[in-house]
């Protein structure tokens, strides 16, 4: 199964991507049986949306590479700072060029240096992922106070926090298994 973690910020100095960088460590180590490929929003500068790409053969050359990881991707974990109570608008702007993921699950990590974590960007995401015909799974990761929880190189430095990311990789995986057997059947 090909799983993409996708990195929603585009800022240059952005410290969600090293979270993101962190989680794909994670799942690789723990569920090796599938492929974690990354998706870094910074690396893809996708224009305002005006057309809906239903097929890579639709997609202009100089975004083939990110249309690729979208179209063959099996799940999706989206990991995204919280912008004015809402996930990044490049990440938004990226499912609004390719919106049906019909039968895909959805992993949502959401963090904020503040004391929710993201919490009102994630109950955002839980709906839109729903308008993509996507498969949302019910825990989410959410990282209140990210600052404190992890370096600016994406180390974990709250040990304790280890157990929240076990879970949600471990309900994440079992879901996207799950939805993969079954389309696949």
């Amino acid at each position: 199964m090909k799983i993409t973690i996708i990195s929603g910020s585009p800022r240059q100095e952005s410290f969600t991507v090293n979270i993101a960088r962190f989680l794909q460590k994670q799942f690789a180590a723990k569920h090796s049986a599938h492929e974690f490929r990354f998706l870094d929003l910074r690396e893809h500068h996708l224009p305002f949306v005006e057309k809906v790409w239903s097929t890579i053969n639709d997609v202009p050359e100089q975004y083939k590479d990110a249309a690729d990881l979208i179209y063959t991707s099996d799940a999706f974990v989206l990991v995204t700072p919280e912008y004015n109570g809402s996930m990044s608008s490049a990440l938004r702007n990226l499912f609004d060029h390719f919106p049906k993921q019909t039968k895909k699950a959805f992993g949502i990590v959401t963090a904020s240096e503040g004391a929710t974590g993201g919490m009102r960007a994630a109950f955002g995401m839980q709906n839109q992922i729903c308008g993509w015909f996507g498969i949302v799974c019910p825990n989410m990761l959410l990282i209140p106070g990210m600052d404190k929880k992890f370096d600016k190189e994406g180390n974990l430095i709250d040990e304790k926090f280890g157990n929240n990311i076990a879970t949600f990789t471990n309900e994440f995986t079992w879901l996207a298994e799950a939805v993969y057997t079954k389309k696949h059947a």
